[in-house]
């Protein structure tokens, strides 16, 4: 099976950010199929290439999988406009490729949404079997937020959600909340299929240099937020928590914002013109840099913006980059994940927009180190159990195989199921 793969943010593990993309193409080439990959450049990105862009891309193998990667360069920090000219100069030069390229089946998934265009295309133009994967609900997250209020754009990002899902075969979603915002735009449910975020225990199983960051003490509690600083994610209700915190005088507990985003300027002036001296900011950094500093981090921050959309309609990285990790976690906002936190007493899950609510958790975790350990061991095992990157690789590669066509179908070679099996 040829699989023609379009993911605008697609990042190795070498880069900063998700690499859901490059496990699932990788999973693909172990299977023995072959994949080709579409995707743009951004800020802390890393593809894989290194050769220089000859007429707006570059092309090569990056540990089996065919990447194209085209000179758009992208940024968190750009304004709307701007993204949302990238966002479709991507899609429009995507449907070239659906039109050109040999491949069996196309897969894209968001964000953004204009993900589906090549797929559209592909499905109606050249009659190939179309999977769309849906990470976020969109207009309706936009909307929620109030960050597009625009009705004729409203309108154009509804009538392209409605043609992406009804174009494609069949669909994934990221959470409970996503499949069922995909059902009500009339799609049956026997054509979606739930494959979460997953969490990539070889990762954080593998040999790392403990570290923290400049500020932190070895006997600090430890708090990290690994993500990005933008609107969606409602830092501000750490800040709001680290004052809280400066005034009950608990100079033990540092929190840690790793990453890079529109709003972390802000975030750091804020800080600063506070003097919240226990918060601490640093650049974003790879899984292998990453996986050191959760050796090192005491509790993990699973925070966004008080926004109902978001409470089970997302299916966020850090989450699962801290359960992997075996970190106890602090959720900030009702939903699936809160709900699975108090289930499994993996960690606390405190009230939206209550600082002194979230500043107990805290305290809580630092007075009582076994109890906190105790928990990191349930966060871990629920990793182990429900969100092995690997189990859950292939769900989604068994997706992507019953649309393809019968003559396109390959046997997996050794598998994680026959491992199960053992």
């Amino acid at each position: 099976m040829k699989v023609l793969y379009f993911h605008q943010h697609f990042v190795t593990p070498r880069g900063t950010g998700g690499i859901r993309s490059y496990a699932m193409a990788r999973r693909l080439v172990e299977a023995g199929h072959s994949v080709t990959m579409v995707c743009g450049s951004f800020t802390g990105g890393h593809t894989g290439l290194e050769m220089p862009f000859q007429q707006g891309m570059r092309r090569g193998m990056v540990e089996g999988i065919d990447v194209i990667e085209l000179d758009l360069a992208y940024s968190n920090s750009d304004g709307f406009i701007k993204r949302t000219g990238t966002f479709l100069k991507f899609a429009l030069r995507s449907i070239g490729f659906a039109l050109r390229e040999q491949y069996d089946v196309i897969f894209a998934t968001t964000t953004p949404l204009t993900a589906g265009i090549p797929g559209i295309f592909a499905r109606w133009l050249r009659g190939k079997p179309f999977v769309f994967e849906v990470r976020d609900l969109w207009p309706e997250l936009p909307r929620a937020m109030g960050v597009i209020r625009n009705p004729v754009v409203l309108w154009a990002m509804g009538v392209l959600e409605w043609a992406s899902y009804r174009s494609a075969h069949r669909l994934i979603g990221l959470s409970p909340g996503i499949v069922e915002g995909i059902a009500h735009r009339g799609v049956s449910k026997d054509s979606i299929t739930m494959v979460p975020n997953g969490c990539d225990l070889a990762i954080f199983d593998s040999p790392a240099e403990p570290w923290r960051p400049q500020g932190v003490l070895p006997s600090d509690l430890m708090a990290v937020f690994a993500g990005t600083h933008g609107m969606a994610n409602g830092l501000d209700a750490v800040l709001d928590t680290a004052a809280e915190l400066k005034r009950r005088g608990r100079t033990d507990i540092k929190i840690v914002l790793i990453g890079q985003g529109k709003l972390k300027s802000a975030l750091e002036a804020r800080a600063q013109r506070e003097q919240l001296d226990n918060v601490v900011f640093h650049a974003a950094v790879n899984k292998g840099k990453l996986a050191g500093l959760m050796a090192s981090t005491d509790v993990g921050l699973q925070v966004l913006a008080n926004v109902p959309a978001f409470y089970f309609g997302t299916s966020p990285n850090k989450f699962f980059d801290y359960i992997a990790a075996g970190l106890p976690v602090v959720n900030n906002y009702p939903g699936w994940l809160a709900e699975m936190i108090a289930t499994q007493a993996c960690g606390f899950a405190v009230p939206p927009d209550n600082p002194a609510a979230f500043a107990d958790a805290l305290e809580r975790a630092a007075d009582d180190r076994t109890a906190l350990k105790a928990m990191g061991q349930r966060a871990r095992a629920l990793a182990e159990r429900d969100f092995d990157r690997a189990l859950l690789a292939d769900l989604w590669l068994h997706t992507l195989e019953r649309v393809a066509p019968t003559t396109a179908q390959k046997p997996p070679l050794a598998s994680h199921e026959s491992k199960g099996a053992e």
